[in-house]
């Protein structure tokens, strides 16, 4: 399936809404919407137009393609994501992350300022049919055994690599220690639980993963680290034992050079 034919699985109008959050996870401002995606020329070409409403202004803006550029790149399931592809001295950085899941879409923007210091997120929520109800993601509700599929692009074009996970999470008082095993090697890492969000602190920085409405999860560094390999992560609860989450790495140099899926079920 071609990068083109996976973006048409988005077609449709997207009824939902642009939270915009705090580097902290603070509500800042929620502006309801509709996306629509719609193809044109026999499918050669796919409209975009976003309404939004807000302070009970209504825009609208519409933009066409034909092609993709190199800095979007889309899976199988119709999930993709878009970003900088490099990051570079004083200039803003980020990156969207979107997962789709039949008549429900989940979008996450991460944006970091000429500084390097995250400054905003925005968190998309969207349904073909309407709003419905989705699971809650809580520090509680992670805990468990994860068992996954991942599927790893690379930036230079390199065939897909496919290999199992297993993500470990298990919590003591305000700890929580995570332990992921992929193909050679298991990563273990500890974070402090400070309210609905997890820090692991480390010789890049802090990272930080915050819980967030509609199951949603975003995985940052505080602050862009210098010379040092980084990664920008999002992840989505579809039900109580079914996940995904995607990441978008960085080398040393500051570019990017894979994104990853991963397909989890929760061992019950």
């Amino acid at each position: 399936m071609t990068q083109w034919n996976r973006l048409l699985l988005n077609l449709g109008a997207w009824e939902g809404s642009f939270t915009q959050l705090s580097p902290t996870g603070e509500l800042r401002e929620d502006s309801p919407s509709v996306v629509t995606l719609e193809g044109l020329n026999d499918n050669k070409t796919v409209r975009q137009t976003i309404v939004k409403v807000r302070n009970g202004d209504r825009s609208e803006q519409v933009l066409e393609y034909s092609s993709l550029s190199r800095s979007v790149h889309f899976f199988e399931t119709g999930a993709f994501s878009q970003g900088s592809l490099q990051l570079g001295p004083f200039s803003t950085f980020g990156a969207e992350l979107g997962f789709i899941d039949g008549d429900r879409r989940l979008r996450l923007v991460q944006l970091f300022d000429k500084q390097a210091q995250l400054s905003q997120i925005t968190l998309i929520r969207e349904s073909l049919a309407g709003s419905d109800a989705q699971p809650q993601l809580t520090v509680e509700g992670l805990l468990g055994t994860w068992q996954g599929k991942a599927t790893t692009h690379y930036a230079d074009l390199r065939s897909p690599d496919k290999f199992g996970t297993s993500l470990q999470l298990s919590r003591q008082g305000n700890r929580v220690t995570q332990a992921l095993t992929i193909p050679g090697r298991t990563l273990t890492s500890e974070a402090t639980v400070e309210g609905s969000s997890l820090r692991f602190e480390g010789s890049g920085g802090v990272v930080q993963v915050l819980l967030l409405p509609g199951g949603a999860s975003s995985t940052t560094p505080l602050e862009l680290p210098k010379r040092q390999a980084f990664f920008l992560e999002a992840g989505w609860l579809m039900s109580p034992t079914r996940r995904q989450r995607m990441i978008r790495r960085y080398s040393e140099s500051g570019a990017w050079e894979t994104l990853t899926l991963v397909e989890e079920e929760k061992q019950v």
